[in-house]
């Protein structure tokens, strides 16, 4: 099997476990410029700890802030995703709660740490919870991921070519002015670090997700929200692991050479249950007749979007019940085998952490680019795909897949 074909595995089980949430800090971004939002200091975070009229901010930055707000000060509440003020609600001091996201408008003292509020704009907790599901159920229903394959600047257009089990597509991405374009940066694996961005930025090779209104036929989308980047994919045996340092060393199976990942809270760890991972093998091998031409030549440089939020429940996945797993048709009408039914699938599985994973486990990653040091951020990793990597299009190819390892399939999966 050719290495384009290896990464074409790995884009196609890591990009139905993609998706995005709301960027509460983004939102508050859009209101600095709103009336009631000028000061000095504008502290963007979560609330820590509240004491009398104190509080504790942990911003987005990692800075922490003690917050004083005496009774001259607004406290407004807004909905997550707000534009501006207009509907914003007056609260009551005593109805913030640890967890709760601020805006802080005020006057940084002379030790940089603590700000006395002219006023405060809350999204409550809950509120974003309940936003993020929203968006997390709307990028499922409305969104498609893939490799951008060419980009038309001055048409305002993005092919890319999805891939399901069923093979691969192109798909025209159209974007107007009022597309939301986002990049994510190359060293973070936080949605929230994701940029407003431009069309430009986008190049040939990159993971894309858009979420709009497709087209009777599928061949288009119209683009409310584009979010791509630079990533890097990785498939391999974990060669060592070190707990207390959040990291795995792993042989990388297409460069043949050793990859030191981070992994960070914001990385998302599975591990697929053996019943499940022979299912999408089986389905792969079932599939690879329809070839995946658009993938080769596209090189190792890929990349995607994703900002992680798993959704327990593997139940019905593990018991090997193909339509319990959301195998048996999908939403749209898609049909069994489709992507939409693989991300339903691999929603069941809840999360992993580290020590899941041992020494000679095969994973599937998505990481950062790295910044130079050799060293990657996992974004998301998937461990028990053994089955996968051994799939091959004509039944014979397992030695150009894998060296002759021994592999166990264990259980779990991935994530969001």
């Amino acid at each position: 099997m050719s290495a384009s074909r290896i990464r074409w595995f790995i884009f196609f089980v890591l990009t139905a476990l993609l998706c995005v949430n709301c960027s509460t800090s983004q939102a508050f971004g859009n209101l600095q410029g709103q009336p009631g939002a000028q000061g000095t200091a504008k502290p963007i975070g979560t609330i820590k700890t509240i004491a009398g009229n104190s509080i504790t901010l942990v911003s987005d930055a990692g800075t922490v802030f003690n917050v004083s707000v005496d009774g001259s000060a607004k406290i407004l509440r807004i909905e997550p995703g707000a534009k501006d003020l207009k509907n914003a609600e007056p609260m009551q001091l005593g109805e913030l709660q640890a967890g709760d996201r601020i805006l802080v408008v005020g006057k940084v003292g002379e030790d940089g740490h603590s700000v006395a509020a002219t006023s405060v704009i809350v999204m409550k907790k809950a509120d974003v919870v309940s936003k993020q599901e929203r968006d997390r159920m709307d990028w499922q229903r409305r969104g498609l991921g893939g490799l951008v394959t060419a980009v038309d600047e001055a048409n305002g257009t993005i092919t890319i070519s999805t891939q399901s089990l069923a093979g691969s597509n192109n798909v025209t991405v159209r974007t107007s002015k009022d597309t939301i374009l986002r990049r994510y940066a190359p060293d973070s694996v936080r949605f929230d670090d994701a940029k407003v961005g431009t069309i430009d930025q986008i190049k040939p090779g990159d993971q894309l997700r858009a979420r709009g209104t497709r087209s009777t036929d599928g061949s288009d989308l119209a683009a409310d929200e584009v979010v791509s980047g630079a990533f890097r994919n990785i498939a391999g045996t974990v060669s060592s692991l070190d707990a207390a340092a959040n990291t795995i060393s792993v042989m990388d199976l297409i460069t043949k050479k050793p990859v030191l990942v981070k992994v960070t809270p914001e990385s998302q760890l599975r591990k697929l249950p053996p019943q499940m991972a022979q299912f999408m093998a089986m389905r792969l091998k079932g599939a690879s007749g329809s070839g995946s031409g658009a993938a080769e030549g596209t090189g190792a440089r890929q990349s995607g979007a994703t900002t992680p939020s798993a959704t327990p429940g593997a139940a019905a996945a593990s018991n090997g019940d193909a339509n319990a797993a959301g195998m048996g048709g999908g939403r749209g009408g898609r049909g069994a085998g489709g992507n939409g039914d693989l991300q339903q699938m691999l929603s069941r599985v809840p999360p992993a952490t580290l020590t899941d994973l041992q020494k000679g486990d095969a994973v599937m990653i998505v990481s950062t680019e790295g910044n130079g040091s050799g060293a990657v951020t996992a974004i998301t990793l998937v461990a028990g795909v053994e089955p996968i990597l051994q799939a091959s299009p004509n039944g014979g190819g397992q030695s150009m897949i894998l060296p002759p390892w021994s592999l166990d399939a264990s259980g779990g999966d991935a994530a969001q």
